[in-house]
């Protein structure tokens, strides 16, 4: 057995597993349209399979707001999946609906003042589309050339920088992003494995933001990388269709495990 068989078992056969996954680049295709993304067919269904597992939890953990990850994720009001929104600071809960911190109006003013001041000077460029998020707003650039992307970015990291120095800031595949909100997915994670009592966590990402709760992973937990990268997981695989291997492989232990 490899060193990576063995983790892979031992998360598999704890008593209270959470499976914390990213979903854009990890279930999902990264797509051109960004809301047009949707799991794949065997990433779903892996996900129908662990949630019928006895002292099995799973979540999504995503850097989009949670009303995008919920139309994203084809998310429905009875679902048993949590979910974890911008970066952890949403999050909506089985049997209880949505949870969201309180916000300051001021934050939130600055917020639609900025949002509306970067999609004024990016207006009529080509391939760039400004999100609005719950806590800040992103900048996409996935079909824009690298010249126009360069120009917009730096249009947001100037503004930014002059009217909103302390908030946070995040690059990941083709987007720029930035929020008055400071949580990041290593607190979506604590705080999910805190709720549900796990004594062993899965988390399983593709990007930057995912390094966060990757590395604030502990010993008997399980960090996957999906795709290339500097990484502090244990475990890298190639794909989505990778992953969803290493799933069905936990999915056939833990059942076997707990019948």
């Amino acid at each position: 057995m490899t060193a990576a068989d063995a983790t892979i078992e031992a998360v598999a056969t704890t008593d209270r597993l959470l499976i914390a996954v990213d979903f854009d680049g990890t279930l999902s295709p990264l797509v051109d349209e960004p809301m047009s993304a949707r799991m794949t067919p065997g990433a779903r269904a892996v996900l129908g399979d662990l949630v019928t597992l006895p002292r099995t939890v799973v979540a999504l953990v995503s850097g989009r707001s949670l009303g995008h990850l919920r139309e994203i994720a084809e998310h429905t009001d009875d679902s048993v999946i949590w979910l974890a929104g911008s970066h952890g600071v949403q999050f909506w809960v089985p049997g209880v609906g949505v949870e969201s911190a309180t916000d300051d109006d001021a934050d939130l003013a600055l917020r639609d003042q900025l949002q509306d001041e970067v999609s004024r000077r990016a207006a009529g460029t080509t391939g760039v589309w400004i999100e609005p998020k719950e806590y800040g707003f992103g900048v996409h650039t996935r079909t824009a050339d690298a010249e126009t992307a360069r120009a917009v970015r730096e249009i947001a990291d100037e503004l930014v920088a002059a009217e909103a120095p302390g908030w946070r800031r995040r690059t990941g595949h083709d987007i720029l992003e930035f929020s008055f909100r400071h949580e990041g997915k290593d607190s979506a994670v604590a705080h999910l494995r805190e709720r549900v009592g796990a004594t062993a966590v899965l988390f399983a990402g593709d990007d930057v933001t995912d390094e966060d709760a990757l590395r604030s992973l502990g010993p008997g937990d399980l960090g996957i990388r999906v795709g290339g990268g500097e990484t502090a997981a244990t475990l890298r695989v190639d794909d989505i269709d990778a992953f969803v291997t290493v799933l069905e492989d936990i999915a056939r232990l833990r059942r076997a495990h707990t019948d």
